[in-house]
């Protein structure tokens, strides 16, 4: 979900306007109670689209338009998916961590209520803020927005590294393994048994890391490309643990999306290739080659996760292009790639005609 979102209803929202829980009342009263609001106020607020583990709005009060979030329990999908809501405090310490670091990555947080599960962050206008996966899907690639996605992710990484006291804040094992590993590697092995073993050791490793400080969520989908260069959302899977996974979740997102854009392939190869030599030129807290491959062996095993986890991309809905994921990943897995240019270039080679648009009669 991001602040770039189509207005909609769901969850408290939805209550709210059905009789339930008066959403206004306690949104007003949480942002006078911060000085975002004037006592006794009753604002606007309207729902946003975009996303299926928390409640967002756009609350517009006499002083100004804000984005107010509260995760939800269990998690809007099909598959009965549960997460703990303790995450909305960790979203909050991680946004204020990147905020120190590099402000114009994040929205400004405004304020938190650990209490009643709310915080308030600066609402960006969709206008000037475009959500990524649009621009990607829409056939905009560009390189540079995933050579700054690169820098800005590698920037919070080694900020964050190989810090203990921080490592003390994000005891969110539970939360990642809730919202990642579980719906992501475990679900998946389920689905392809000669494959667990490896996919469960692959969610053992990563679980056992205390590296940096990892986002969870780097999707096209939770970023916007704003005018002062990316901006960093939905971070609810916050967690001290493997940067790799961060690595390897955004660059799924830049192979899968040739399945949908054909004749955009070489620029997502391009931005690929940005977006990886952008990280390693932040990223000098470990050694390359480690990091790097860690993040080579997740990456075939995510891309297989969004085909057959609890959480698959809604654009691949036909069985030809989720069987050319199964057919490319599933090797890939069982003998991880030696470094991420590996799994770029393999996939550049896939055969072309399972690139091609679809023809008459069918959809995509």
């Amino acid at each position: 979900m991001n602040q770039a979102g189509t207005p909609g209803s769901g969850g408290l929202a939805a209550a709210a306007q059905a009789g339930g829980d008066d959403v206004a009342a306690r949104i007003s009263a949480f942002l006078a109670a911060h000085g975002l609001a004037e006592a006794g106020e009753t604002v606007r607020c309207t729902p946003l689209e975009g996303g299926v583990s928390s409640d967002i709005w756009r609350v517009d009060t006499r002083r100004g338009t804000v984005c107010v979030k509260r995760a939800l329990p269990r998690l809007k999908v099909a598959a009965d998916w549960r997460a703990p809501t303790s995450r909305n405090a960790y979203e909050w310490a991680w946004i204020r961590f990147a905020a120190r670091h590099v402000p114009q990555a994040v929205p400004e947080p405004l304020a938190h209520d650990p209490q009643a599960g709310l915080f308030a962050m600066a609402y960006l206008d969709p206008e000037r803020h475009p959500v990524w996966k649009r621009q990607l899907l829409d056939g905009r690639v560009e390189p540079a927005t995933a050579r700054a996605v690169g820098e800005v992710l590698g920037r919070i990484h080694a900020a964050s590294a190989h810090d203990p006291a921080l490592a003390a804040e994000f005891p969110t094992l539970a939360n990642f393994h809730a919202l990642r590993l579980e719906p992501y590697l475990l679900a998946t092995a389920s689905r392809h048994p000669d494959l667990a073993s490896r996919l469960e050791s692959l969610a053992e490793r990563t679980g056992a890391a205390r590296i940096a400080l990892v986002h969870g969520d780097v999707s096209p989908k939770n970023i916007l490309v704003g005018p002062h260069g990316p901006v960093l959302l939905d971070a609810e899977c916050a967690w001290y643990g493997d940067p790799a996974f961060d690595v390897a979740f955004c660059l799924n997102h830049l192979l899968l999306k040739a399945l949908v854009r054909p004749d955009c392939r070489s620029a997502l190869r391009e931005a690929f290739s940005a977006f990886v030599e952008a990280y390693f030129a932040e990223a000098r807290f470990e050694p390359r080659a480690d990091l790097e491959g860690r993040a080579a062996a997740l990456l075939p095993a995510l891309m297989l996760a969004r085909v057959d986890g609890k959480s698959p991309v809604e654009y691949l809905r036909d069985e030809p292009p989720r069987d050319t994921v199964r057919r490319f990943a599933r090797p890939r897995i069982a003998r991880a790639p030696a470094g991420l240019d590996e799994v770029a270039r393999d996939w550049a080679g896939v055969d072309g005609a399972l690139f091609d648009p679809p023809g008459p009669g069918r959809s995509r």
